[in-house]
């Protein structure tokens, strides 16, 4: 599974996008121009300690990103999207698009996508949810969909908490 930022602008979101991607073996594809440099501090702060474990691709731009991933089976994130984005199966090889935190992906790119053009339900006069949380609800549904194939899904406790836990009614 593939998440692409489209010209992301703020920081501290693409950091929290890039600590959900490593987290979950995701690859994070950034489209040019950034609305930041790759060493802000705000954004390797968002992401911590997790950007070893980050698969990260960097692209000119959108004809860049197209060239490099031919074959890709490409779905747009849109609040201008008819469809909900819990409405279709999804493959281990999407490439998952969101736009701008400001203005979202161009109108002209859903119209001539508009099948693969998803959303997210909520409130009527609400303009859209964090870029970092869609980013979030969408991935962890695909991999719900797909079984959390190779995630660990089960926690532990530290030694003996389970043992004082254990005593809790």
């Amino acid at each position: 599974m593939h998440v692409v930022l489209y010209m992301p602008q703020i920081p501290q979101n693409t950091g929290n996008i890039a600590r959900t991607c490593a987290a979950t073996g995701i690859t994070l594809h950034l489209i040019e121009p950034l609305g930041f440099s790759l060493e802000d501090r705000y954004l390797k702060r968002a992401g911590l300690d997790y950007w070893d474990n980050l698969k990260l691709k960097i692209y000119p731009g959108l004809s860049d990103f197209y060239s490099a991933n031919k074959g890709g089976v490409f779905r747009y994130l849109s609040t201008k999207a008819k469809n909900n984005y819990y409405s279709i199966a999804y493959g281990k090889d999407d490439y998952f698009i969101f736009g701008p935190e400001t203005k979202g992906l161009p109108e002209e790119l859903l119209i001539d996508n508009i099948d693969n053009t998803f959303r997210i339900p909520m409130l009527d006069g609400v303009r859209s949810l964090n870029l970092s949380n869609s980013v979030a609800i969408v991935v962890y549904e695909v991999l719900r969909q797909q079984g959390f194939d190779n995630m660990l899904c089960t926690g532990k406790f530290a030694d003996g908490a389970q043992e004082i836990l254990g005593h809790v009614s």
